[in-house]
């Protein structure tokens, strides 16, 4: 779990340098949390359905917004208040936090999800 979640931190922190985002923007340091967190998640949960998870990044020059798939198809409820779902819980806060949004997106055959962040910079 370790390695995928270091790989998913360095991969976002090298995207948004080339995008010319320093690390000291309010957003990155959240950004990097919420990032752990869903790709935890996805090797906690899902690993016995989808043992292999993706990460997607986009930007501009007013957001970053990244996305953590995996082929697990349990959708969770992306409510501040969820019982059970801390680490979704940390998530929704920083997010909303920060004013940006979240969103579950299931694949067209309803086999997995992504869950997709948008953070304003």
């Amino acid at each position: 779990m370790g390695s995928a979640v270091r790989m998913a931190r360095e991969t976002a922190e090298l995207a948004l340098t080339e995008w010319g985002v320093s690390p000291r923007h309010p957003a990155v340091g959240a950004a990097l949390l919420i990032l752990s967190e869903l790709v935890t998640n996805s090797v906690r949960h899902a690993a016995a359905l989808s043992p292999d998870i993706t990460v997607v990044f986009a930007g501009g020059p007013d957001a970053f917004a990244f996305a953590v798939h995996d082929r697990h198809p349990y959708k969770p409820p992306l409510h501040v208040t969820a019982p059970g779902t801390t680490g979704l819980t940390t998530v929704m806060e920083l997010t909303l936090g920060l004013g940006g949004t979240a969103v579950v997106r299931g694949d067209s055959d309803d086999g997995g999800k992504s869950i997709w962040i948008t953070l304003p910079l």
